[in-house]
């Protein structure tokens, strides 16, 4: 009795030990977060002294805590079997704990003192030497957040003790993961943006506004464009206009043999409405350029596409604009303006309606300039829209292109076997009721034991459209046996690379697919939609695919709605 007397006093005050150990590591790691967040909200204020001490205090924090996980009893009893599981995982907890603090954070805001926001633009022009001047240390700094971002998330769970562990290791795998993109995305912008606004020489690039009421591959119809020129920091618009000028019949040109004949039907290459029907940016932004240079005869170094959420963002950042006619844009109304009421406002004027449209987005070009503006507010407009794939950019340089295609930006359509289900929606009426489409999308499947395994993708498109009211534009389509209102789509699946479709269905029902081949190696199938106000139609393809290593993807077509997507697959390998 009196050794089980013992034996239980030892194991409550080991256990007693362990807690007070993991809730001390607990709070260095909260205090390290904390300090961290502090240094970046300062850094991105320019207030260097502040992030400094900050980072510092991070450190100072990292320290005691791998001081307190590395004593020789702690690593003693953590090389008991099971029962030191969890004091080997606190270790592994504060080693990438202090190599953040230390190897990363620390560096990165000595080095990036000069990259906040309101250092880096004075009087609307984009100061480059600081970005330049921080390559070296965003270089080391990146690759160090990117490596412990992979040992944060090989620290294997304790056998024992989880409830109190798990927690701090769940939040230290997304504190990594999001440091490791935020440095990786601030090298690359450090390499790529000097030269692109013009520190090498000037730069024009194509500007294209996309209507997201009227669904293609990339979000919506080229509604409106610009030519936007970087010379040694200095950005200016000097041209803005609606899609008139560019042809319904240029000169096709050849993209390569499986683009070509899956879009050839669709005349994308020299029909400037039909030219970003894939979800491929550098593609469209290709044809576009080429165009242009058939109408100006100007060569472009690039291309880069925005669209009216992307203005809401930015009007949230600068405030509301004023038009010549009084009528205030805001970032509230711009969305509702541009893509609905505009088109009730000048019904069959449509050349009327596209000036009006090219006036706004001219307003809201000149605001961004403003001499006013809150430049951290700005960066993080920017980065919410390039967040949602509302911001796309690709450069005609091919060293800056094979960087930029590594990037959200880039919106590459991969060619790499990682499972994927891309859902394109491409308007097939010619209006712009796809401003009251919402979508759902699942993508599930079976395990990793076989070469193959079935998937299931499955979509949902929902049109709110009003069953009347709507101006015979918005709401009319090419066929004359559709009823008003009624949304027509062709609904795309780019499916992974080397899959077969097993079959498809629409509300239950059987379909076949209008239009079928290959991009960048996926099979691609389009199915006909039609779905009257109020209704929903489902489509859902079945696929066999390989059962190939890498995380399932499933990217998110930008248009107005906030789409649904869900992935139930394992990833593999």
């Amino acid at each position: 009795m009196g050794g089980i007397v013992a034996f239980t006093l030892v194991a409550g005050l080991g256990t007693a030990w362990l807690a007070a150990n993991v809730v001390s590591a607990r709070s260095d790691l909260e205090t390290t977060r904390d300090a961290a967040v502090r240094a970046r909200t300062a850094l991105l204020e320019g207030d260097t002294t502040s992030a400094r001490s900050a980072a510092s205090e991070a450190v100072d924090a990292a320290t005691d805590a791998r001081n307190s996980t590395n004593s020789p009893i702690w690593r003693i009893t953590g090389a008991v079997p099971y029962l030191g599981s969890p004091l080997r995982t606190v270790s592994d907890i504060t080693d990438v704990i202090y190599g953040l603090a230390a190897d990363v954070l620390e560096p990165a805001v000595n080095a990036g003192a000069s990259l906040a926001p309101n250092q880096l633009i004075q009087g609307g022009r984009i100061d480059m030497q600081p970005l330049i001047d921080a390559r070296p240390v965003l270089a080391t700094t990146s690759v160090a957040a990117r490596n412990l971002n992979s040992k944060a998330h090989a620290i294997e769970e304790p056998a024992l003790g989880g409830a109190v562990v798990n927690e701090p290791l769940a939040q230290l795998r997304d504190q990594t993961h999001e440091l490791a993109g935020l440095l990786t995305n601030t090298e690359i912008a450090a390499r790529l943006l000097p030269p692109m606004i013009g520190a090498e020489g000037p730069r024009s690039y194509f500007l294209a506004f996309q209507t997201n009421a009227e669904a293609r591959g990339t979000g919506g119809l080229l509604g409106g464009f610009g030519i936007v020129d970087a010379d040694n920091g200095q950005v200016t618009v000097p041209t803005l206009d609606s899609n008139q000028d560019l042809p319904f019949d240029a000169a096709p040109i050849g993209i390569d043999p499986q683009y070509d004949a899956l879009w050839a039907p669709r005349n994308t290459t020299s029909d400037f409405r039909n030219a970003n029907a894939s979800p491929d940016f550098p593609t469209a932004a290709r044809i576009w350029t080429s165009m242009w240079q058939g109408v100006s005869g100007q060569q472009v170094d690039g291309a880069i596409a925005t669209d009216p959420v992307a203005l809401s963002y930015i009007l949230g950042a600068t405030g509301p604009i004023t038009l010549p006619d009084g009528q205030v844009i805001s970032a509230e109304n711009v969305v509702e303006t541009t893509l609905a009421t505009s088109y009730a406002r000048f019904g069959e004027d449509t050349n009327g309606r596209k000036q009006y449209l090219v006036g706004i987005a001219a307003a809201v070009v000149t605001a961004m300039s403003s001499p006013g503006n809150s430049p951290q507010e700005l960066a993080e407009a920017v980065g919410r829209a390039a967040a949602e794939g509302r911001l796309s950019v690709w450069s005609a340089h091919p060293a800056e292109q094979e960087i930029l295609a590594t990037t959200k930006i880039g919106h590459v359509l991969p060619s790499d076997p990682a499972p994927y289900a891309g859902v394109v929606v491409n308007n097939a009426g010619g209006n712009k009721l796809d401003y009251y489409l919402d979508r759902s999308i699942t993508y599930s499947g079976g395990d990793c034991t076989g070469a193959s395994r079935t998937t299931t993708i499955t979509v949902s498109l929902t049109n709110n459209a009003p069953a009347e009211g709507l101006p015979p534009y918005v709401a009319n389509t090419f066929r004359r046996d559709v009823p008003y209102a009624t949304n027509e789509s062709i609904v795309y699946l780019y499916a992974t690379v080397g899959s077969t479709f097993r079959g498809v269905t629409v509300n239950g029902l059987s379909a076949f697919g209008i239009q079928n081949g290959l991009e960048k190696g996926h099979p691609v199938q389009g199915v006909y939609v039609t779905t009257r106000p109020g209704e929903t139609q489902t489509v859902v393809w079945e696929v066999e695919e390989p059962t190939s290593s890498g995380i399932p993807s499933l990217p998110v077509q930008p248009l107005v709605d906030d789409a649904l997507s869900r992935i139930e697959l394992p990833t593999c390998g």
